[in-house]
């Protein structure tokens, strides 16, 4: 954000402003986290094919994508604060509708919906995390990446249980908009901590659909996050088709995105050592790549260590991915509008995911073979890496 005069808050400011990001980010994933440990209640009564379920990922992902592509064009107008407000009051909103549904069509308007809030905040929190701690960026946007999968560690784990108290799928599922509250509640009470520096942003933003490495960037984001996706969408429905129960299922997707907060926590930390990210990235992909190897495999063998190996590279890929496109760029808005970019081609490309996985269980009875090929798409991203050398970044993207 060019024409922005950034001045350093209290610290009372910036812990407050910390704080609402974490809330913020908790709200980001469990209206998709909360539908796989609930799948099969939810089939009880309401008809869905896996390719139909699918659509409950497949959609709100792919909104995410399309919105980033106008996401900042509407913080231009309505200014960071108000954006983020009202982002927050449709994911809520959209949530907390779940108690009524009774049909699929509800059920997937919710989900698009609640997608449309997430992608507005995902396409700004860059920005605002650039611009408020531009000299620790890989640490704050660590923290805010840890948050969002926070969220879908705790709905994946705790729906189940709602289910269980309450004898209700609904509530399980539209519990989560208590979070929407609790983060409004925070946005609102920020005192000088947002300056909305969108108003004065002037001239057109800068297009990067030209760009080839913006591209580049784009397909490796959307390459990772579609194994985030499908193991969101389809990792504890697997574990209930092996014999284990919703709880049971929705505990050990929990356990994996425990480690995704653990690795989102630690890997930028780590990485923030050197501006040379390869080594870590290639370390996550292959972390990655045996996780799902061993889900193929052995599934019920050693069913503890799967997970916790697809999380902690899941759980670093996603921060990192992000990290190494700010990277690219100093400038706080050229670099939200790259990042815009970047999740806008990732989001679409990472939404097909679901749905194909959902489409392979019903052709052919199992979700291995949707494994093997998140295992084959890891491996082409190891022969990504290599191009991300710091030295060329001036060059790659002027």
């Amino acid at each position: 954000m060019e024409n922005t005069r950034v001045t350093t808050p209290p610290l009372t400011n910036t812990l407050w402003l910390m704080a609402s990001i974490v809330l913020i980010a908790l709200n980001l994933r469990p209206s998709m986290a909360a539908i796989g440990p609930l799948l099969s209640s939810i089939r009880e009564e309401i008809p869905l094919t896996f390719g139909i379920a699918s659509l409950l990922t497949m959609l709100p992902v792919t909104s995410m994508g399309l919105a980033m592509f106008f996401g900042l064009r509407i913080a231009q107008r309505l200014g960071e604060h108000r954006t983020i407000a009202l982002s927050l009051l449709l994911i809520g909103l959209a949530t907390m509708s779940r108690l009524y549904l009774d049909s699929a069509a509800e059920l997937i308007l919710s989900a698009v919906l609640a997608g449309l809030g997430i992608a507005m905040i995902q396409a700004l929190m860059p920005v605002l995390i650039k611009s408020r701690f531009s000299s620790n960026v890989s640490l704050f946007m660590g923290l805010y990446v840890t948050s969002i999968m926070g969220g879908a560690a705790i709905a994946a784990s705790f729906s189940p249980l709602l289910l269980s108290v309450t004898n209700s799928w609904r509530t399980g599922l539209a519990f989560w908009g208590v979070l929407a509250v609790l983060a409004l509640l925070f946005w609102f009470g920020q005192r000088a901590t947002i300056v909305d520096a969108s108003h004065s942003a002037a001239g057109p933003r800068e297009s990067f659909a030209k760009k080839p490495r913006a591209w580049t960037l784009g397909i490796f984001f959307g390459l990772g996050t579609a194994s985030y996706t499908c193991v969101l969408a389809w990792f504890a429905p697997y574990y209930v088709e092996k014999g284990w129960s919703d709880q049971q299922a929705g505990l050990l997707l929990g356990l994996l995105t425990a480690m995704e907060v653990l690795s989102g926590l630690l890997t930028p930390a780590i990485a923030n050592r050197s501006r040379d990210r390869r080594w870590v990235l290639a370390t996550l992909l292959l972390l990655i790549i045996g996780g799902f190897c061993g889900l193929i495999l052995s599934p019920e063998y050693l069913s503890l260590l799967w997970p916790c190996l697809l999380g902690l590279g899941i759980g670093g890929l996603f921060p990192m991915s992000l990290i190494v496109s700010l990277d690219h760029l100093d400038n706080p808005r050229r670099a939200g509008g790259l990042t815009a970019f970047v999740q806008g081609i990732g989001y679409l490309i990472a939404g097909l995911s679901p749905l194909l996985a959902g489409v392979i269980r019903d052709r052919l009875g199992s979700f291995e073979w949707a494994w093997w090929s998140l295992a084959g798409v890891m491996a082409v991203m190891l022969l990504m890496v290599p191009r991300f050398n710091p030295k060329h970044y001036a060059r790659d993207l002027p």
